[in-house]
């Protein structure tokens, strides 16, 4: 990790001339403002003023001065800007004029729910989410670039040339990528990173986002994360795997348990069950996202888990079983374009309840809950999530979990 001291030096080092300061407001859409070189040591001491009531969710206009606080360990420089007079960037933790924690910063939700992990033994949570996204030939239109399927390798398409060019870029910033490929829609990819601390993860998750759309503008092409772009093709998941770690142990595995889970593993699963209805329109916030969770596609509606069967909300993955270190939970409903903060620590949130109040996990589910009747589904304790926005949002606004993962001030603008 980069302390003060090492950024100022690699500024001066590599010739960087400006600093973006980036923050999220309460949607997940990405804010930044430029400093030069020479204002850096002051921002990193005292941080940088700006005006919070123009930003979504965040401040009335009676009380707008905010600070952005550059996180030195979020320092890199964006490698798809020019080489000489280099452009660089930090993430930012929004505070008070007073310099507490701001509440509505969507970072500081997830520092929270960190905090509350913390406090019942847990020293990670890991999540290792997989973005899926299109491109398009221009923002204006859908019309695609390639016609491949899942894993197709397309040797005339210009996405053979953009995905490795975007893992370049990614990995240039400190992201570790594992694998990337074309996913089952036509024109549609995903660049998998791998696992990590769910606080640079969401940081990743935001970064991640910005390169894919630059790289693919360098290509004269459009990359969108909207969830359900094309209408009868598969839309794009955020599948989001999740795991709690005391120290090295995975606090989810159970050797001698038939599925290899611990019973905090099974309090976690039973916790995103219970409360999946609630957090919808956290994981899928836009008109759009109801669009995508719709029965028949790979995006699952129906609240159950297994272990094999990806109809289910929650799995369990089987490519290594029994090994104590790749134990996790799957969750299959999220999509790419939500806010990766505010809905890693609403999940974090509802499985921690699960453990901590012993939420008891139903049998898996095995069978394709595509193929069998509502009467059969509701006979088996099956629900179903939202089916609209607006029936999310109401769900949202009677539950108590995510009032108290969100916190008052986030909870009553993300209603709003």
């Amino acid at each position: 990790m980069a302390d003060k001291d090492e950024v100022l030096k690699t500024v001066q080092d590599e010739d960087v001339k400006f600093i973006r300061l980036w923050f999220t407001d309460i949607l997940g859409q990405l804010k930044s403002f430029a400093i030069t070189a020479s204002e850096l040591e002051g921002a990193l001491e005292n941080g940088m003023g700006f005006d919070g009531s123009s930003i979504t969710g965040y401040q009335s206009i009676e009380e707008s001065d905010m600070i952005a606080m550059p996180d030195t360990a979020t320092f890199c420089i964006l490698p798809w800007r020019p080489q000489e007079k280099k452009v660089a960037r930090m993430i930012c933790d929004v505070l008070n004029p007073d310099r507490t924690p701001y509440e509505g910063d969507p970072r500081y939700v997830l520092k929270r729910a960190l905090e509350r992990a913390k406090g019942m033994g847990f020293d990670h949570y890991y999540v290792g989410p997989e973005l899926e996204y299109f491109y398009f030939k221009t923002s204006e239109g859908t019309e695609i670039i390639d016609k491949g399927g899942y894993f197709d390798l397309t040797p005339l398409d210009i996405a053979s040339d953009l995905r490795p060019d975007t893992v370049l870029a990614l990995e240039d910033m400190g992201i570790h990528i594992e694998y990337s490929h074309h996913e089952v829609g036509p024109s549609q990819h995903e660049i998998d990173m791998r696992y990590a601390d769910a606080l640079k993860m969401a940081d990743d998750a935001m970064t991640y986002r910005l390169v894919v759309k630059e790289i693919a503008e360098q290509y004269g092409v459009y990359a969108t994360f909207m969830p359900k772009p094309l209408f009868g093709e598969n839309g794009s998941g955020m599948h989001t795997h999740q795991s709690l770690f005391k120290g090295d142990e995975n606090a989810f595995f159970n050797r001698d348990d038939e599925y290899f889970l611990s019973d905090t593993g099974k309090g976690y699963i039973a916790g995103l069950l219970k409360h999946a209805r609630e957090i919808s329109s956290v994981f899928a916030q836009w008109v759009n996202s109801y669009k995508r969770l719709v029965p028949g596609y790979e995006a699952p509606v129906y609240v159950a888990w297994s272990r094999r069967n990806r109809s289910a909300l929650v799995r369990v993955p089987m490519y290594h079983p029994g090994q104590e270190k790749a134990t996790r939970c799957e969750f299959r409903s999220p999509d790419p374009a939500c806010n990766p903060y505010l809905t890693f620590a609403v999940m974090l949130q509802a499985g921690l309840e699960g453990i901590e109040n012993g939420y008891d996990l139903p049998a898996p589910t095995e069978m394709n809950l595509y193929d069998i009747s509502d009467e059969e589904r509701a006979s088996m304790g099956v629900n179903v999530l939202p089916e609209s926005l607006g029936d999310a949002i109401s769900i949202t606004a009677d539950s108590e979990l995510v009032r108290k993962a969100l916190g008052d001030h986030v909870f009553s603008r993300f209603i709003e």
